[in-house]
């Protein structure tokens, strides 16, 4: 297949191919499977390190667990951006521009990381 469209039509063959190749794996398996999946009494037990489980299946998490791990999280990413940073700051065609734009950028991670220390969002307990 050449010209213009003859890439859009072996893309297309082989969007086809992928679709039929699905469809077959999932017939396959929905005539493979067993009609009633044995399900024997301990199977849909939970397993707590080998002891019988203890108390229901519902517990409540408090959101400072969650904010505290979005905080890392945050930061985390952020201080990614440092690393390139630091590489082109070897480079001597380097302007006054880009220290301070980074300046900026850890002064408003300097920021957060303030707020969330006076708002007591960093104390575990």
């Amino acid at each position: 297949m050449e010209g213009y469209l003859g890439s859009y039509a072996t893309l297309g063959l082989l969007l086809l191919a992928g679709v039929l190749f699905l469809a077959a794996a999932f017939g396959a398996n929905r005539l493979l499977r067993p009609a009633r999946p044995a399900n024997p009494p301990g199977k849909t037990e939970a397993y707590e390190c080998g002891l019988d489980p203890v108390g229901g299946d519902w517990a409540q998490a408090q959101i400072r667990y969650y904010v505290y791990a979005y905080l890392f999280v945050i930061f985390a990413v952020e201080a990614v951006f440092l690393f390139p940073w630091a590489v082109i700051y070897a480079d001597p065609g380097f302007g006054i521009a880009a220290v301070v734009e980074m300046g900026i950028f850890v002064g408003v991670l300097a920021l957060g990381i303030l707020y969330a220390w006076r708002r007591r969002v960093l104390r575990w307990t």
